[in-house]
């Protein structure tokens, strides 16, 4: 655990999770196995974060959102959870299984995020996103296919190996 760390009543923490500092964690929730949470985060109640997560600094995880495994999040994104605030109906996020959610992000209250999804850095996302789609934008749109993306993103890799 990092400086500053607060956790709330009832966390769970799995093996090998690392809380840097100045982290704020609500009352429930679970991390799972592995997984990293950068400094500056706030973790609302109740949030479930699955194994080998990756949750970079200054992120903020709203009540009751659930992540799953093997989720990269960049930094200063939110994941919101209430539609009319304020109001007592929250709509947590839910984000499925290695998606990556890209810097500066803003995922709207209700929204779901499919399995092995990408998010491009400083979208908005308004709506659910189906599963390996690559979205971006404000609001975010479909930008290309899976297959496109990680082609560029493994050519982007190779030029900055050498």
């Amino acid at each position: 655990m990092g400086i500053g760390v607060v956790a709330g009543k009832n966390v769970r923490f799995g093996k090998d999770v690392t809380v840097w500092n100045y982290v704020v964690i609500g009352d429930n929730v679970e991390i799972g196995d592995g997984t990293v949470i950068g400094s500056f985060c706030d973790i609302g109640k109740g949030v479930i974060i699955g194994k080998d997560c990756s949750i970079q600094a200054h992120v903020t995880i709203s009540n009751d959102c659930s992540i799953g495994d093997q989720v990269f999040i960049a930094p200063n994104t939110s994941l919101l959870n209430d539609k009319y605030p304020k109001s007592t109906m929250l709509t947590p996020v839910r984000i499925k299984n290695h998606a990556i959610i890209g810097g500066g992000v803003t995922i709207l209250p209700g929204v779901t995020i499919e399995e092995s999804s990408v998010i491009g850095g400083g979208s908005v996302v308004t709506r659910d996103v189906p599963a390996k789609t690559v979205v971006m934008g404000v609001p975010a749109r479909p930008a290309m296919s899976l297959e496109d993306y990680k082609a560029k993103r493994s050519a982007f890799l190779g030029r900055r190996s050498r």
